[in-house]
């Protein structure tokens, strides 16, 4: 018996494409939603746990290139973002869902841009598929088949995806399970409030007298900024885009009793939270659900292109400093933000017994 392989393979080849058109029909059924995505340290509302079918959530993102202040020194970057925001948004689907992302880049900017998900499996993570130029968008559809959060971020491929993301292109994908967060032991959690915090560090040139530079475009600051990432040693290492994003009147907000769930992103370098005065009650360093979360934590650890999530119930009113625990980076380079806490006080959780007074010498 004669085998024709030609027809074996044409045979092969339509059934597979056969299957993917039944695959993709089969996912155009689903239920499709269109969240409204809100600007950092905020979360677009979302349900905790779901009752609810697998559905198709679709976001768009805008890669928009602007010039940013990043410090109380007026120091300038040609940022690059997502939605015009450093992070850029977090996205909140659930386990089993469908990501439907449109990725636009703005007709007047500069470069090409693309979006890698962690959260996502082949083609660089998305990659290798939103390759957009100026004026062009493209739409990636993948599935959320593991629970956790993580970064998303440009990465356009060779020198350019580090310059890229220290420019500002990364965010948070939260992927909840669908029976909602649970503790060590298989006891649901739930948050009150929720916040992202994107930990980000910039790459300043600085002139013959120490003043950082700026330059007319991004393009003509590439080469020196290129040349101190090369030394990786940032100038500002800094909380959602600049010195004091999270302090002073900025600072996030809780009450005492309220639980608040803190999903740290850092793109690039690692980083160790603390709350000072607090603690991580159940703490995913490296964001994923499926692993028991640590609990009772002062310091986490949550190394460089992952996001942690932290969940700590506030049990003292007040401001209470969090911040990067290399302190130096913390107090120096701008890694720090403030949580202010409404309540009533409890002094048998801490009570002064005496104020200072100058010490009495005794004869």
């Amino acid at each position: 018996m004669r085998i024709n392989s030609k027809l074996i393979a044409t045979t092969l080849l339509a059934a597979l494409f056969a299957g993917t058109s039944a695959q993709a029909a089969s996912v155009e059924r689903l239920e499709h939603i269109k969240p409204e995505l809100k600007a950092p340290p905020f979360v677009m509302d979302h349900e905790q746990a779901t009752k609810a079918k697998p559905r198709v959530v679709e976001f768009t993102l805008t890669a928009e290139e602007t010039e940013m202040v990043i410090d109380d020194k007026g120091t300038k970057i040609h940022a690059m973002t997502f939605n015009g925001t450093i992070p850029g948004p977090t996205l909140v689907v659930h386990e089993g869902d469908y990501v439907q992302l449109t990725l636009r880049n703005n007709a007047g900017n500069m470069f090409e841009h693309n979006i890698d998900f962690h959260a996502s499996t082949g083609a660089m993570g998305g990659g290798d598929l939103t390759i957009v130029k100026p004026g062009e968008e493209a739409i990636l559809r993948f599935k959320a088949d593991r629970a956790g959060a993580f970064v998303y971020h440009c990465a356009p491929g060779g020198s350019m995806t580090p310059w890229h993301i220290v420019s500002g292109m990364n965010g948070t994908i939260l992927v909840l399970p669908r029976d909602g967060l649970k503790d060590h032991k298989g006891k649901k959690l739930r948050y009150d409030r929720i916040y992202t915090i994107g930990e980000q560090d910039f790459y300043i040139p600085t002139d013959a007298n120490g003043k950082y530079k700026t330059y007319p475009n991004a393009i003509m600051g590439k080469k020196e900024m290129e040349d101190v990432m090369k030394t990786l040693t940032p100038s500002h290492i800094v909380f959602n885009g600049k010195v004091g994003a999270l302090t002073g009147e900025n600072a996030l907000k809780a009450k005492v009793g309220e639980t608040v769930l803190v999903l740290h992103e850092v793109a690039n370098r690692d980083t160790r939270p603390h709350l000072i005065g607090g603690h991580g009650d159940y703490v995913w360093e490296r964001g994923k659900f499926a692993n028991p979360p640590l609990i009772n934590l002062e310091t986490w650890f949550i190394p460089g292109g992952a996001v942690g999530a932290s969940l700590y119930t506030f049990k003292q009113p007040g401001l209470y400093a969090y911040v990067n625990h290399n302190l130096i980076e913390a107090v120096h380079k701008g890694a720090a933000a403030h949580f202010d806490v409404e309540g009533e006080w409890d002094n048998d959780l801490m009570k002064q017994v005496k104020a200072p007074t100058k010490i009495s010498e005794e004869k």
